[in-house]
């Protein structure tokens, strides 16, 4: 039985790592749990042209070539792609960074298909998942309740709680309804992820007023 992503329709995944082994092994574990693997590729290029493009979610090696690719990351949660960076390093800075820079989530290749094929599900179904090296990342984080985010989810979160509607968010930053929508569920996940559940527009500003990413003049 296929699985199902939003829509009904089944989850296709986008897979950019320049290790050929991981790209099959993924490919093996994507294939036994009816995830379609759309396209595949050494590099970021692969999931933001031709069949890449339109995949729900990007299977993501954070050491292409010669060092971390923070560029390629960025450039992708930019455009809005659901991003599960699945990485060989294990620190927590790592870790980190990349939830800064808008990863959906962050695991290790030690961690494997018990936990690469619920994170993707996960980031389609904009719900948080943690895996254990994440989950002591944040542990260790010295604001632990206090989800990191993006400087464009911030921008779009901001520009949300003073405008009437997303149309007039995604008008000011150039994007489509469905990206706006995808940065903000993206926060929402950052904050369960923290223990401080924000479901509403409301709960949400209620965050940022105690966290200081907004005070009651800017409201």
């Amino acid at each position: 039985m296929g699985t199902e992503g939003v829509g009904g329709e089944m989850i296709g995944v986008v897979i950019v790592d320049d290790h050929p082994a991981v790209v099959d092994g993924v490919r093996v574990w994507c294939a036994r749990a009816g995830i379609a693997v759309v396209a595949a590729g050494a590099r970021a290029e692969v999931a933001l042209r031709g069949p890449g493009a339109k995949a729900d979610a990007v299977v993501f090696d954070l050491q292409l070539g010669a060092g971390p690719a923070w560029d390629d990351l960025t450039r992708l949660a930019d455009e809005g792609r659901r991003v599960v960076v699945y990485s060989q390093h294990a620190d927590s800075e790592t870790a980190l960074r990349c939830l800064e820079l808008g990863a959906a989530t962050y695991l290790t290749k030690a961690e494997g298909h018990e936990h690469l094929i619920p994170a993707i599900r996960a980031a389609v179904e904009d719900r948080p998942y943690t895996p254990p090296v994440l989950g002591g990342a944040m542990a260790a984080d010295p604001r632990p309740d206090r989800p990191v985010l993006s400087e464009r989810e911030r921008e779009v979160l901001l520009a949300w709680f003073s405008s009437d509607s997303k149309q007039l968010v995604a008008q000011r930053f150039h994007l489509s309804v469905k990206t706006v929508d995808t940065y903000i569920a993206r926060v929402r996940i950052k904050y369960a992820d923290a223990g401080r559940p924000a479901g509403t527009k409301a709960a949400l500003v209620a965050r940022a007023l105690q966290d200081g990413l907004i005070d009651l003049a800017g409201l």
